[in-house]
């Protein structure tokens, strides 16, 4: 009898598990239910801006045809589970009915996070997260007018250079002392911070939002920055960071993360049996990761398990990122934050790049790079090893 595989939730984890599950049953012994949220598969978040910049929703959908008409894939879009009793394996969806299932994912993702400030929720506020916000924020900008993105983390510079394609001047306020504060150091952060105000980004930081003003109609009119900055504008975007969206933990009696998400073991199963979770609203040893590579991990262990396959534990998760911002290379590899351990940094206008050691036997342990440098494909091999004579060449290459 074939069994089924309930995944709650329809991002990039969860479509990736289901591929997964797909390819790797070869006995097709499991059909897959997936239940979505969104009104439309399951599209590239980390690509979200190509839909301001002339790429369409189908450019962006990850399912291709071969996926969407399989006959062990099921989609439920625009109905996302409510509830649920692992006791009895049955998931409660938002139309009412009752599903039960063999094995369940939870791939629920995160929710932006708006801080409380005064008037946050005005017309004229909006998320970075969905093509719907993207066609609210199309539909709302103003060319040449100010626009105001709250964080200046990767979303808050995707979101400014999304302005930016819109013919608005961005204007980013981050409350850190630089850009990205979470990925680069100070001087990584320069070369950033030089690159997008040459490009005609306003960057203030060090700063926080005190309130969001609005004209006598209710529609927003400025922003009032705590150090008396005051920006007009018609528009402001909240791009301050996620958080894991782990509501179905009460209604399915799970337990939750200190910091919020779904706790796991290093296998990503949850506090109950057969209930697993991927992704964004994963805390997998108490961490949520919020990056596309570690969910993807965990979609491929857990594909794996729920197969009855041999996974290894998620043992140090690799967080490095390699992104392009408005232009501008930055990167992390390896590990960064070592209490302790020797640095070497090499900087010039356009270009930064660091090197991390271990203090006591030397070996490289990663770094950071931001404008033209080396790549971490060239620096990874070296990560746990002590590094080449040529490393500053490898680091900023001639």
């Amino acid at each position: 009898m074939m069994r089924t595989l309930m995944i709650a939730g329809y991002g990039m984890a969860g479509h990736r598990l289901a591929e997964e599950v797909l390819a790797l049953d070869a006995d097709e012994e499991w059909r897959i239910v997936i239940l979505g949220e969104e009104l439309y598969p399951a599209y590239d978040r980390v690509c979200l801006s190509g839909y301001l910049d002339g790429r369409s929703r189908a450019d962006l959908m990850l399912p291709g045809r071969d996926f969407l008409q399989h006959p062990r894939a099921q989609l439920w879009l625009g109905c996302p589970a409510v509830g649920g009793d692992p006791a009895s394996r049955t998931v409660r969806t938002a139309d009412g009915s009752c599903l039960t299932y063999d094995a369940l994912v939870l791939a629920t993702g995160s929710r932006p996070f708006v801080p409380p400030v005064p008037g946050h929720d005005l017309p004229g506020c909006f998320v970075y997260r969905t093509f719907d916000d993207l066609d609210a924020i199309r539909a709302h900008a103003r060319p040449g007018r100010n626009g105001v993105v709250v964080g200046g983390g990767l979303l808050g510079l995707e979101a400014a250079n999304a302005l930016r394609l819109l013919g608005m001047t961005p204007h980013v306020v981050e409350t850190g002392p630089h850009l990205m504060p979470a990925q680069l150091d100070r001087g990584a952060a320069a070369v950033l911070h030089r690159h997008v105000t040459g490009l005609g980004v306003a960057v203030h930081c060090g700063t926080a939002t005190v309130s969001i003003d609005s004209h006598p109609a209710r529609t927003v009119r400025s922003v009032t920055l705590s150090n008396g900055t005051v920006i007009d504008t018609p528009l402001v975007i909240f791009a301050a960071g996620v958080r894991p969206r782990d509501d179905l933990a009460t209604a399915l009696g799970l337990e939750r993360a200190d910091r919020g998400g779904f706790l796991t073991d290093k296998l990503c199963r949850t506090s109950a049996p057969q209930v697993w979770a991927v992704g964004d609203c994963a805390a997998v040893g108490g961490r949520c990761y919020g990056l596309v590579a570690p969910g993807y991990r965990m979609a491929g262990s857990v594909a794996r398990q729920v197969l009855g396959l041999e996974a290894e534990p998620l043992e140090d998760i690799d967080t490095s990122t390699t992104l392009k911002l408005l232009g501008i290379n930055v990167a992390t590899f390896g590990a960064t934050g070592h209490q302790g351990a020797m640095e070497a940094a090499f900087a010039e206008d356009t270009r930064y790049a660091k090197a991390v050691f271990d203090a006591d036997t030397g070996v490289l342990l990663g770094g950071i790079l931001a404008g033209n440098t080396g790549t971490p494909t060239t620096l990874q091999p070296f990560i746990g090893r002590q590094p080449p004579a040529d490393l500053e060449q490898l680091l900023l290459p001639a």
